[in-house]
């Protein structure tokens, strides 16, 4: 999945064939409706995936992947370690912005210098965390220099979206009117409606190939049943998330076809060890100022109360599985030594008791209610499932346009919400979720539990700079059990997608990170 030992002599990948867009079938229209659009046409905005996925269709990134995160050539068609804190990454010649001028170095170089100037909602410093500067070799060589070895960097770059230099200093409000939407993607912007339509037309000069349809509309449409009917009444083409409720049903609908996957997103809950609780817990109805997450007995009780298989199997009716780690344990860095977690409702009672909590304690639990496919019905399964070992908790699930914002600025002690290891490795999830917080190393960006492990943070840090393979997933293993034996997050379960079109109109091939892009699906030819 990442580069091998040989990389460290140089990476060059194949070129057009991975890439190009076959043109053989052509078509009008697609409309294609799903539960979440961007925020922004920003494409440095946010890291949200719904946000990547809108804007890959408008923007190029520096490396690519293909459907199971494997790395391929995009806008760079090689990457080669120079030295220990140098990469060279080839730009691809040929390639033209929407509105004409060719893409350089030069436009690679002002993408990722721009990351940290803007201020979004979730920060996208987490991709150039590692980066010290980029040097512009020639037109189409760059050279980025690193903080010491960077053995991840093009694993990062999957989402450094390239814009153009000419753009200048814009904000929002420019991408947002189309004026600064101008990338190299296989889709030209049209116009965007916030929690709306997104409205693409085709690049016929993609340097990739055409892509198969003229007119492409993604169309935002967050509540379940609302997106089921559209596709029903044929006012979409495709619809994303189908919810398991439907799901039967549609497998025996001869009208429509159904696509299924394993994702990369788990369920993970979140509790702040933060001396004090942004909102306190109650024991007995008062407030008290202790922070009961503190305890690792009470982290572990409350571990130990969740039946993942129910929430597997019935909550999620079938469209899950039991998560014991933050990504799938396959995923470079990740442990198969780590055993299925437990469901021992006694033994998380008697951790409660041993705590200092033998009657539980009130918390405030909040969750999204629109992010992933029965995010707020686990959320309530949850809270009913931690009622049985005694512990109040009221959840709350909020749309992700609150959630987020919230959840950034640490106002909540305890939630729930979705994360997907779209790199494919260790680093990204870990690097992101349990280093210390450390704004100067770019470590610990959506680090808001407070969690601080100097063992960790030393393997993290350790794992960054060793570009052997094998020494490095070693690494990483022992941030995975550390981390999950920690409870620094408890995960509950992996999501499964399910995919809806009109029968017998065209093919889908579904991704493990989820996206639903318009230039990887084909027309059927009538």
């Amino acid at each position: 999945m990442l580069f091998r030992k040989n990389a460290i002599l140089a990476i060059t990948l194949a070129l057009i064939g991975s890439t190009t867009l076959s043109s053989a079938v052509l078509a009008d229209d697609l409309t294609v409706g799903v539960r979440a659009g961007p925020d922004s046409i920003d494409p440095h905005w946010s890291t949200l995936g719904s946000q990547a996925e809108s804007l890959r269709h408008i923007f190029d990134t520096l490396v690519g992947v293909d459907k199971d995160l494997q790395l391929q050539p995009a806008i760079a068609t090689s990457w080669t370690p120079v030295d220990d804190d140098t990469w060279e990454f080839k730009i691809r010649e040929g390639v033209k912005f929407h509105g004409g001028s060719d893409l350089t170095a030069e436009d690679v170089k002002f993408s990722i210098d721009r990351i940290p100037l803007v201020t979004g909602p979730m920060s996208m410093t987490i991709y150039t965390k590692s980066v010290e500067s980029v040097e512009v070799i020639d037109d189409y060589t760059v050279h980025v220099h690193t903080k010491g070895a960077a053995a991840t960097l093009p694993n990062d770059f999957i989402r450094m979206f390239i814009v153009s230099s000419e753009i200048g200093t814009v904000g929002n409000e420019e991408f947002n009117s189309g004026a600064a939407a101008i990338g190299t993607g296989p889709y030209k912007f049209v116009s965007w409606e916030p929690k709306g339509d997104l409205v693409l037309e085709r690049n016929a000069d993609y340097w990739g190939g055409a892509p198969h349809w003229e007119n492409v509309v993604r169309k935002e449409i967050p509540n379940d049943a609302s997106r089921v009917a559209a596709l029903q009444s044929g006012e979409v083409d495709l619809i994303n998330y189908v919810p398991a409720t439907d799901y039967a049903a549609m497998q025996n609908d001869s009208r429509l076809d159904t696509f299924i996957a394993d994702s990369v997103y788990i369920l993970n809950i979140t509790p702040s060890v933060k001396d004090t609780l942004p909102v306190k817990a109650k024991v007995d109805g008062v407030e008290i100022d202790a922070n009961p997450f503190q305890d690792l007995r009470v982290r572990e009780a409350m571990d130990l109360a969740i039946n993942r298989e129910i929430l597997s199997d019935v909550v999620l009716e079938g469209l899950g599985k039991p998560a014991n780690q933050l990504m799938p344990a396959t995923f470079f860095g990740g442990s198969t030594d780590l055993p299925a977690r437990e469901y021992d409702l006694e033994r998380a009672k008697a951790l409660l008791a041993e705590a200092g909590y033998p009657n539980g304690f009130e918390v405030d639990f909040a969750c999204t209610n629109n992010r992933l496919p029965g995010d707020a019905a686990v959320c309530e399964a949850l809270s009913q499932m931690w009622a049985r070992a005694g512990l109040t908790v009221n959840a709350n699930a909020l749309n992700g346009t609150v959630f987020f914002p919230a959840q950034q600025a640490g106002e909540f002690s305890l939630w729930l919400s979705g994360w997907g290891t779209l790199t494919g490795e260790a680093s990204y999830t870990y690097g992101s979720l349990v280093h210390t917080a450390d704004p100067e190393k770019g470590l610990g960006a959506f680090n808001k539990s407070g969690y601080s492990n100097a063992e960790i943070d030393a393997l993290l840090e350790e794992g960054a700079r060793t570009l052997d393979d094998t020494a490095r997933a070693a690494l990483y293993k022992q941030v995975t059990e550390l981390s999950m034996n920690d409870r620094v997050l408890i995960p509950t379960v992996v999501i499964q997608t399910v995919w809806a079109a009109k029968a017998d109109t065209l093919t889908f091939e579904p991704r493990v990170d989820q996206e639903t892009l318009a230039q990887l699906i084909e027309p059927v030819a009538q």
